[in-house]
């Protein structure tokens, strides 16, 4: 075989590595691996390839595929998977750890594509798909939070559809985690990380040892643990997030977001009057003491609550994983395998403390003490108050604190080898995903809450600290709600050589899969208790979600696929894949009320099937230059959560509406003329045009690699993605604009707290969108040898042309380059430039840039109360449209320096954020979390961070 030459070599690290095959059908494949010398070459093994089904030498590939080995991995300086991953240009619209503060986070964090949605990218663990989150509404993704960062060898990121491979939810492409294996070496690894500012310090140990070698001994067997701790980071820790009160200016006018909450601590009062006329607001603490008391603002004669001072920008968590694997030769031509990944991951994110509104009596002992007193101040007449709220933060329940813990568990054990000339494998993985929800602080019971208020053992209007030990016995300690996620396949695959063509061998790959999902969810009790279908639960929470039903079901799917490679000539290759898969209708389980009443039929939604091709090519018409494309057909099938979910009260309408039915329509008996509705949430259990239908795309990329001089690569892929039939929520202007289409989702409902028949909105998912993507992606590298050592530069990056989704009755909606309606931010230009600097085989610096373009952000009209001027004397001055402020980019630099002592023992220095850059402003109050000043998704408050890690091989 003869030397590659550095072209080949570098597209070969591109595209290659042993990774899975299809849809997870490969267990176990030999790494193809360097061995040649200078003076004598040895013989390649075939490998597999992202992507592809086939055994082939490992080369240049038609496909974009990013690789980031062992030592990528080292010099980011990531603390786990998620930071890894997301740091990645490639990677927009994810689900990051911030958001478990109050937001749809939950202890979840996962990938995402190309701003695309976590539901489009599929996450596989050496080669086999992973349990999902058991959490339905993270769209419903891989956590990888429960990945050990620490076992894991290399990363392969397939940056282009590949449904025709792997079946369905591959729509943007794949992540391919390869845990480490055949190692016989006993390895520890520990890091500490300290930013220069107070909070958010983390560290992580991890430990591995190998026994046996493969090709020596004929079995291996690989033991890894790791541990990290990730410690809290709170708002008061970081001045740019320290309050709702944040001061900007656009233009040379001075403004102020105004994020403050009415719910208050000392409690205040809003007064109701009989002629109608607007309610009148008062702290009686501020009207007594004529200052407002910790964490609030004054607003005329009321203290709002600063909210945001109270909240985490990043939470405690901590992961504890271990890994196994083994291999067991039987003979020259098979192999045995086996390996489990267990790991627990539990995230305790903080935010405010609860609110709650409390009727307060006209003639209670609470309103002639600190209502009665005020009211000739307050300009009021008695006769004209008909009634009294108390607006309370519950200050001395503290702040409400989750536990939110992971237990996953991923096996997988099988036989691969070689017979008759086929490559074979066959496999069974099993993997699990359980999720809980344990109430630490600040949610009470509010059967006991009001107790305690009605027995005066809790004052509302008296100073924060005094009621903690009254309040003490209502506050909750309890597993809130407890779901499983879990995946069983079995699959076979095999690979041979097909026929002479006129540039090689041509080859096929088959194979063939079953799959076993299931889905449960049990929330407490409490969770249940306003739910119109649980009557024998009285209790409810203060601070948290009610009206939760519990469910169960299940589903099979079958897959088949064929691919073939022609090389077509010497220099071009052509690559053809077809797949069929058919999905069962869900199965309900155990979807019963506390009476034992079914709540959905035994099996929910539709059966479904569809076929999915993909065609790829490469040409090197000349050495220097590849030239590659594809294009192909996705899907992603409705998940067991948006079929099988429990209808349920969810709260009411935003905006008021005519009452969608007439008579003789007996729903019309339900109606209220123009009001709020009831909303009723849950999944879309019909079957039929009614049901839910697999989304449909069409997925194309077309690139080059050039390589113009010596140690120079450079690599641009155009791709573009476009999805039909997205599932998604009908928004509620549009049904009740138009409620004739849309009668199927007006029904009669018993309310739980109207105690009545009322009509509701039933917002079930339906296929009623669709959405293009368009981008361009750069991959450069430059290599050369100096007098002072060798130097290395890479520049990998994204541009985005189109982020684009239609909803029927609101036309094309746009998230790029600004807050859209979506509430996420989908980034023009997201780029990473790395320099590396080999001075000897001691020393290795690395320094990075990091960069996000700027965005418009979130915008507010003077309605929504969030932006104030700020008057030339610093008062405050009306709410105000503030549409302008324009978000400013994001540079980092991180310096990374690694010492060689010996062979085996290496020690890593760095500074993250260099020169401590702080998150730029923005405005956004309806992001991932309940922070304020910035947004957490796409920033790190942390500062300039100093790490150390040491490593040592014996």
């Amino acid at each position: 075989m003869m030397k590659e030459r550095r072209l080949q070599r570098s597209l070969r690290l591109m595209f290659s590595g042993g990774v899975a095959v299809g849809f997870g059908l490969l267990a176990q494949s030999v790494h193809a691996q360097e061995t040649k010398t200078d003076d004598a070459p040895q013989q390649m093994q075939r490998v597999e390839i992202t992507g592809s089904s086939i055994k082939r030498i490992t080369k240049e590939g038609a496909l974009p595929v990013q690789t980031l080995t062992h030592e990528d991995i080292a010099k980011s300086g990531a603390n786990s998977v998620a930071d890894l991953i997301q740091a990645l240009p490639a990677m927009q619209g994810f689900i990051p750890q911030s958001s478990s503060v109050n937001g749809n986070g939950s202890g979840v964090e996962t990938a995402s594509i190309h701003g695309i949605g976590s539901g489009y990218t599929l996450v596989l663990l050496n080669g086999r798909r992973i349990a999902k989150s058991a959490i339905s509404h993270n769209d419903y993704a891989v956590n990888l939070a429960s990945i050990p960062l620490a076992a894991v060898e290399r990363v392969e990121i397939l940056t282009d559809g590949a449904s025709a491979l792997y079946g369905s939810d591959a729509i943007a492409g794949v992540v391919n985690f390869i845990l480490k294996k055949n190692a016989t070496d006993a390895t520890i690894t520990a890091t500490y990380n300290a930013p220069t500012k107070a909070g958010g310090k983390s560290f992580n140990v991890g430990i591995s040892k190998g026994f046996g070698d493969l090709d020596k001994d004929g079995y291996n067997v690989l033991l890894a643990y790791s541990h990290d701790e990730q410690k809290n980071l709170v708002a008061g820790q970081r001045g740019f997030a320290s309050s709702g009160i944040v001061p900007f200016s656009v233009g040379g006018q001075n403004y102020s977001l105004y994020q403050t909450s009415s719910y208050t601590a000392p409690g205040g009062v809003s007064l109701r009057h009989a002629d109608g006329s607007d309610p009148t607001q008062f702290s009686p603490d501020f009207l007594k003491n004529g200052s407002c008391g910790p964490n609030t603002f004054q607003a005329g004669n009321y203290c709002k609550f600063n909210y945001a001072a109270t909240v985490e920008l990043i939470p405690e968590s901590q992961r504890d994983s271990f890994v196994v694997s083994g291999n067991l030769k039987l003979n020259s031509a098979t192999n045995l395998f086996a390996e489990a990944v267990a790991s627990r991951y539990s995230i305790t994110p903080q935010y405010a403390p609860s609110a709650q509104p409390l009727a307060l009596s006209l003639s209670s002992p609470l309103y002639a003490k600190y209502v009665t007193p005020y009211l000739a101040q307050l300009g009021e007449n008695p006769a004209n108050i008909n009634g009294a709220v108390m607006n309370l933060r519950l200050v001395d329940a503290g702040g409400r604190t989750d536990e939110y813990r992971t237990d996953a568990l991923h096996l997988a054990f099988g036989i691969d080898g070689n017979a008759l000339g086929w490559d074979y494998n066959a496999s069974y993985t099993h993997s699990q995903n359980k999720f809980y929800d344990k109430a630490i602080n600040g949610y009470l019971s509010n059967n006991m809450f009001q107790n305690i208020v009605a027995a005066g053992g809790f004052d509302p209007f008296a100073p924060s600290g005094t009621g903690v030990a009254a309040l003490a016995p209502a506050v909750l300690h309890q597993t809130l709600d407890q779901a499983t996620s879990k995946l069983d396949i079995i699959n076979a695959h095999a690979s041979h050589d097909l026929f002479k063509a006129p540039g090689g061998m041509s080859q096929i790959g088959l194979g063939v899969e079953a799959t076993k999902e299931q889905h449960t969810d049990s929330p407490s009790a409490i969770l249940q208790s306003t739910n119109a279908l649980q009557p024998n639960f009285t209790d409810s929470i203060i601070g948290g979600n009610a009206g939760a039903l519990p469910f169960s079901a299940s589903r099979m799917n079958y897959g088949t696929f064929a691919e073939m490679l022609v090389p077509v000539m010497k220099n071009l290759d052509v690559t053809a894949a077809l797949r069929y898969d058919s999905y069962d209708a869900a199965k309900n389980d155990a979807n019963f009320d506390n009476a034992g009443n079914p709540l959905g039929s035994a099996t929910q939604g539709n059966s479904a099937s569809k076929s999915t091709y993909k065609i790829s090519a490469r040409w090197q018409p000349v050495e220097s230059l590849l030239l590659r494309g594809s294009y192909g057909t996705g899907f992603k099938a409705p998940t067991l959560s948006q079929i099988t979910s429990p209808i349920q009260f969810s709260g009411n309408t935003a905006q008021q509406h005519p009452c969608p039915v007439s008579a003789p329509d007996p729903r019309a008996a339900g109606c209220q003329g123009v009001t709020q509705y009831d909303v009723l949430q849950g999944g879309n259990q019909l079957s039929g045009s009614s049901g839910l239908k697999p989304e449909t795309s069409k997925q194309s990329t077309v690139g080059f690699r050039l390589e113009p001089i010596r140690n120079l690569s450079i690599g641009f892929d155009l791709w573009t993605v476009s999805i039909k039939n997205q599932i998604s929520i009908l928004q509620e202007n549009i049904a009740f604009s138009n409620p004739t289409a849309y009668s199927n989702l007006f029904t009669l409902f018993n309310d739980p707290i109207q105690g009545s028949q009322t009509i509701a909105f039933l917002q079930t998912p339906v296929n009623l969108a669709s959405a293009k993507y368009q981008g361009i992606d750069w991959d450069h590298s430059f290599k050369t040898k100096t007098p002072i050592g060798d130097m290395s530069l890479q520049w990998t990056g994204t541009y985005m042309l189109k982020a684009e989704q239609d909803f029927p009755g609101t036309g094309t909606q746009s998230s790029l380059g600004k807050y859209g309606a979506d509430q996420n931010v989908v980034f023009r230009v997201i780029s990473r430039l790395a320099g590396s600097w080999k001075q000897s085989d001691t020393w290795t610096h690395t320094l990075t840039a990091n960069y996000r373009s700027g965005y418009h952000d979130q915008t507010y009209t003077a309605d929504d109360a969030t932006v104030r001027i700020v008057n030339p004397d610093g008062s405050y001055g009306a709410f105000v449209a503030m549409p302008n402020h324009e978000v400013a980019s994001y540079t980092t630099f991180d310096w990374q320096t690694k010492m060689t002592v010996k062979k085996g023992l290496e020690f890593t220095g760095g500074i993250k954020n260099l020169f401590a850059r702080t998150p730029p402003l923005s405005l956004v109050t309806a992001g991932g979390g309940n922070q304020v000043g910035y947004d957490a998704r796409y920033t790190d408050p942390l500062g300039r961070q100093f790490y150390i890690t040491g490593t040592y091989k014996f």
